[in-house]
């Protein structure tokens, strides 16, 4: 089973989907799309895979009515992700009342790098504490979009839900961070619940689709987190057999998505 974990939807339908007043960013024109949902079920026929976390994206904040209408629609193969701020006090309770509505919700994301320090400044922010512990209890992952400058941060709350899986994002945007910081993110592989999400590689290389200068870093990364904590997202799952050729075809094949198969008891 091929799984990923990654994609974004963005609609023209700005009167139906309104970027939120808190964007971080907006997307340009390119990247909407009129129907992006059928967009990405196309994608998903052409390379092979077979479910999909649909990442609520960071335009639309903490209203999430897109990625809410896209698993209605296609409720077998998709599953999807929330967006909080931690500064918000209600936050731990509209993720438990988003939950109820959509229990295809499997995972609430966190922002935390340079440049995005308006979700929170530190891990030990009580907002950040209470979301986390909200997601704990309803059995959620939690999704770490950070730097390298978070890892250590990042580690006391890990450490503080043993049973809570956490899925780091984009190889921890190495690019971001300085060598010294990137080894605190090679020390949360310490942890047996936190996973490593090989993607992101065209955010620092450029030798697309495959990415191969990459690969001396993504097989060090690799080799911290093992073959049964590593999983793919974005790209195309030949990023997989081009980065980690050296692991068997069945260690690959985890990667590719039996992984995430487990993590989500998916079956095909």
């Amino acid at each position: 089973m091929i799984v990923e974990w990654n994609a974004h939807m963005f609609s023209r339908d700005l009167d139906a989907y309104p970027f939120h007043p808190r964007a971080a960013y907006t997307p340009g024109p390119a990247h909407l799309a009129a129907d992006p949902l059928a967009d990405y079920l196309a994608r998903m026929d052409g390379l092979g895979i077979d479910r999909a976390v649909l990442v609520h994206p960071e335009p639309y904040g903490d209203d999430h009515r897109l990625v809410l209408d896209c698993l209605r629609r296609e409720p077998e193969r998709l599953l999807g992700t929330a967006l909080f701020y931690p500064d918000d006090p209600a936050g731990p309770q509209k993720l438990a009342d988003l939950v109820a509505q959509e229990p295809r919700i499997i995972a609430l994301r966190f922002h935390a790098h340079r440049g995005k320090e308006q979700y929170l400044q530190s891990f030990d922010d009580p907002g950040v504490v209470a979301l986390w512990r909200a997601a704990a209890e309803l059995g959620l992952i939690v999704e770490l979009h950070i730097g390298p400058n978070y890892a250590a941060q990042a580690a006391a709350r890990i450490a503080g839900h043993p049973d809570t899986p956490v899925l780091i994002d984009h190889l921890a945007e190495p690019h971001m961070g300085s060598a010294v910081e990137f080894a605190d993110v090679l020390d949360l592989a310490r942890f047996p619940q936190v996973y490593m999400k090989l993607s992101g590689l065209n955010h620092f290389a450029k030798d697309g689709p495959l990415y191969t200068s990459a690969q001396p870093f993504t097989r060090w990364v690799a080799s911290a987190f093992g073959p049964d904590r590593l999983v793919w997202g974005s790209g195309t799952p030949q990023i997989v057999d081009a980065h980690l050729a050296h692991w068997s075809e069945a260690d690959r094949a985890q990667v590719k998505g039996g992984n995430l198969a487990r993590l989500l008891n998916l079956r095909g």
